[in-house]
């Protein structure tokens, strides 16, 4: 069931891109007002739309020095409006992700505005992060989601990147964990961090593993983008390949989406 709903809302194998906003309201970096964060949100929209993304996540990806798992109230009044005016007009699902693993404030606020799914980074387990020790949240989201008369898609992470599990347990088992247990619609892997990818190898386990789809969240350039679509269930790219200006965190670069996303579609070599 799990696996329908995400190919009903995504289609098979897709590929998804990042909005990552500037520092929102009230974090330390702040230096835009709502409108101009709306503006730039709607900008990114259209260069991912036009590139022929599949989906795209928007994430406050700004506001560092992040929180354990919930955000402020004005973190998420500014996230309610920036998403809903992301949705309104959006060909392609959008997605919400609130770091570091605010997820009831990410599951309302896809729900408020209209979003299809979000991205949870600590689903189960409990990791040691930069942020602390952060705690799954399964069954609490589980319970909101059937409360809501609309559901939401989860992209539950497992060994999310910048983290390290608080007793060591096996990625596959932990994949099949979630895969089972938690309640997500697919399963991301990552590497250690955002810059780094997952191996191969990592990947092929989890896929063979479990039986939902396995996107690669972190480490995907224009470089190994094909190799990494054709061997998971999907992709998410955002790493600097895809800034302008390699600016980490910055304005999408829509050539190289778009270059990428034809490449991976073709078959053909991804352009290095």
């Amino acid at each position: 069931m799990a696996e329908q709903r995400f190919t009903d809302v995504f289609g098979e194998k897709p590929i998804l891109g990042m909005i990552h906003l500037p520092a929102l309201p009230g974090a330390p970096r702040n230096t835009l007002t709502l409108d101009d964060l709306v503006a730039f949100a709607l900008e990114e929209r259209r260069r991912l739309e036009e590139a022929g993304i599949d989906g795209a996540i928007v994430e406050n990806v700004g506001d560092t020095p992040f929180f354990r798992s919930g955000v402020p109230p004005i973190t998420v009044a500014a996230m309610a409006v920036i998403v809903r005016e992301v949705v309104r007009g959006a060909r392609v699902p959008v997605g919400v992700n609130m770091l570091r693993n605010a997820w009831e404030e990410a599951v309302s606020v896809a729900y408020v505005a209209g979003a299809d799914f979000i991205r949870c980074n600590v689903v189960i387990g409990a990791y040691v992060t930069d942020q602390g020790i952060i705690q799954g949240c399964a069954a609490e989201l589980a319970r909101l989601r059937k409360s809501l008369d609309r559901d939401v898609l989860v992209l539950g992470d497992v060994h999310v990147k910048h983290a390290a599990p608080l007793f060591d347990v096996p990625l596959v088992d932990a994949a099949c964990d979630l895969a089972e247990r938690g309640g997500v619609d697919a399963v991301i892997v990552s590497g250690a961090r955002s810059p780094d990818p997952p191996s191969f190898e990592m990947v092929a386990s989890v896929v063979e593993a479990v039986d939902l789809p396995v996107l690669i969240g972190s480490g995907v350039g224009e470089a190994n983008a094909r190799e990494f679509y054709e061997l998971s269930g999907g992709i998410l790219l955002g790493e600097v390949d895809f800034k302008v200006d390699r600016q980490w965190g910055g304005a999408s670069d829509r050539a190289a989406y778009a270059r990428t996303i034809a490449a991976c579609r073709s078959g053909a070599a991804s352009p290095g």
